[in-house]
């Protein structure tokens, strides 16, 4: 009998309890739909006004991951602090949680704040093509921790961010043109005036060469084998590669079929006898021309 009073007083008293903290129950859970609501109005209207801005679509992403993992992270507390738990507690123990974590992934640390400077410098945009870390490639994905480049034999490349902040980056796409320089050499014996002519003609013709800066053929340099001149034009990245190939290409059809040479190295090797048979002491030479690519 003393048993089920036992049971009765337990009950008795837990119900007491229950009644008086169910308001601040009901509060919390109203606070906690009511938070999630908000957080997902108040980021989609900052994804609306990131988009109207026309800013990049990874900081748009970034933006609205760290606003609303905030604004969760202190929606908790504050639904926790509404329970009635000591947050002083909590707060302590987050802390401690945050800098032994922070510890153990320093570089994870480091590559996120690399992210986060990329993301807010833009030295690079999706799409680009940049040189970085010994690794050429076109910007596929930036994320918070790594950056993935496709390299032109179709590779991906994963660099992290924090190495990239800490390093030259050359970005080819930028400015939206690209400047060319074109070595041909030509023998000695050619006309310099008659090949610059060409040469300028094949790239004034070409529709993908900018002709603002104007194209220019230049000599500059009186190598061992031939007269080296230089082609120098601007072209649009998406016309760049194909301008080059085909300068390259028409430049050496254009030049033979003009009667200018296109001279390959070569080199004069002289031998001398000094056996006693030569006559009168003199030296006999033999002139023997090596030629090789």
């Amino acid at each position: 009998m003393e048993y089920f009073q036992d049971i009765e007083y337990y009950v008795k008293e837990f119900t007491s309890q229950l009644i008086d903290y169910l308001p601040n129950f009901l509060a919390a859970i109203f606070l906690l739909v009511f938070g999630i609501w908000f957080i997902k109005i108040l980021t989609g209207y900052i994804r609306k006004l990131i988009h109207k801005k026309g800013y990049d679509k990874t900081i748009e992403n970034f933006v609205i991951s760290l606003v609303g993992v905030g604004l969760k992270i202190l929606l908790v507390i504050l639904v926790i602090t509404q329970l009635g738990f000591e947050t002083t507690s909590l707060v302590a123990v987050i802390g401690a949680a945050s800098l032994a974590i922070g510890l153990a992934l320093q570089g994870s640390l480091s590559n996120f704040a690399g992210g986060v400077l990329i993301l807010i410098l833009k030295p690079f945009r999706v799409g680009d093509w940049i040189e970085a870390k010994g690794v050429s490639g076109s910007v596929k994905e930036t994320s918070l921790f790594y950056t993935k480049l496709v390299t032109f034999g179709n590779q991906l490349a994963i660099i992290p961010n924090g190495q990239l902040t800490n390093d030259n980056i050359i970005n080819y796409t930028v400015e939206g043109k690209r400047r060319d320089a074109i070595t041909i050499g030509i023998s000695y014996e050619s006309n310099i005036k008659l090949a610059k002519e060409i040469l300028l003609n094949l790239m004034m013709e070409q529709e993908g060469i900018l002709k603002d800066p104007e194209p220019v053929v230049m000599v500059t340099d009186l190598a061992d084998s031939s007269v080296n001149l230089s082609l120098r034009f601007f072209a649009l990245n998406d016309n760049f590669w194909n301008c080059h190939w085909y300068t390259i290409e028409e430049a050496k059809m254009r030049l033979e079929a003009a009667g200018i040479s296109i001279p390959f190295p070569q080199r004069d090797v002289h031998f001398f006898d000094h056996s006693e048979g030569s006559k009168n002491g003199k030296k006999s030479k033999n002139e023997i021309q090596d030629q090789r690519n």
